[in-house]
């Protein structure tokens, strides 16, 4: 492989590499720093940020990716290379043969309702995979409320959907998210434990502290900033129950803003202020740990600044 030096770094990122046969099964970082010996890790990044790299004529940008024995990795910088990966509404961060990961914009469903069929993300991922081949379908693994963005993942068959949703618990790693809540945390930093349950009637999730009355759920917070009557956290889940960050704030007194169902009496924002910041799992094939992240929106980031 021969590298052209240029002047500028972005013409320095552009090598004659048409493909390299993956005869291991590794990450895409570390497979790229092999076979690009001239180039070092911040160059690498930046063909990744920049959609320069595919695997198998598929665009990924995540320095973590994982890669199997048999693969074709190609560095195609030329214009018209780069397969479309945002959508109105969502963006593909991840794919690979067996999961998509996209990054969800508040407002978007996950899934088809009663009132809504086409615009949803699973709709648009389908069309999406189903432009390589008709035959090709998406599943649903976890979903996020239709006004909460940030981090979903999806299966790409249904055998890879079964192993993640029944191992659930042993595959995530880390949950994330990012949520603007109503005063000031008497604890800045803890664990809500509780039980929940949904009511058919009300549409409502209820917390209990009767294991009797519904599913355990533990939440973990921390503050990261607090102005002017808001406080800002993050929060980690160690369970995954519908509602459960929202519900486990108004048992705090501290509604999420734009929160009106469960107990928020203002929405600074017009939106609920909720986002899935990092999803991390053990991949459902290769077994790698891979990690996700999202960037905090801007309007939450704009009521601390």
């Amino acid at each position: 492989m021969i590298f052209k030096k240029k002047r500028n770094a972005a013409s320095a990122l552009k090598p004659k590499f048409d493909g390299h046969k993956v005869t291991a099964d590794t990450e895409l970082m570390l497979f790229l720093i092999t076979t690009m010996p001239g180039k070092n890790r911040n160059n690498i990044k930046t063909l990744l940020k920049s959609k320069f790299v595919e695997v198998d004529g598929r665009v990924q940008t995540q320095f973590n990716f994982p890669l199997r024995a048999g693969q074709l990795v190609s560095i195609r910088p030329r214009k018209g290379s780069v397969q479309q990966t945002n959508y109105r509404g969502l963006e593909i961060i991840h794919e690979d043969q067996d999961i998509i990961v996209i990054n969800k914009e508040a407002g978007l469903l996950t899934m088809a309702s009663n009132k809504e069929k086409n615009k949803t993300a699973y709709a648009l991922l389908s069309d999406h995979v189903k432009k390589s081949n008709s035959d090709n379908k998406i599943y649903i693994v976890h979903r996020l409320d239709r006004e909460t963005s940030g981090l979903i993942l999806f299966a790409k068959s249904d055998e890879v959907k079964t192993k993640l949703q029944e191992d659930w618990n042993e595959t995530i790693q880390e949950r994330t998210y990012i949520a603007i809540v109503e005063g000031k945390m008497e604890e800045l930093n803890g664990t809500v434990t509780s039980y929940l349950t949904e009511s058919e009637a009300s549409m409502l999730v209820h917390s209990s502290q009767n294991p009797k009355k519904g599913k355990k759920a533990v939440t973990h917070y921390k503050t990261m900033n607090y102005k002017k009557g808001f406080s800002l956290l993050k929060i980690n889940l160690e369970t995954g129950r519908k509602n459960q960050i929202r519900v486990h704030m108004q048992d705090l007194k501290h509604s999420v803003i734009g929160d009106k169902k469960y107990g928020s009496t203002c929405s600074p924002i017009e939106r609920l202020a909720l986002h899935a910041q990092v999803i991390a799992f053990n991949h459902p094939v290769t077994g790698r740990l891979v990690r996700f992240e999202s960037p905090i929106p801007k309007k939450f980031l704009g009521m601390f600044n």
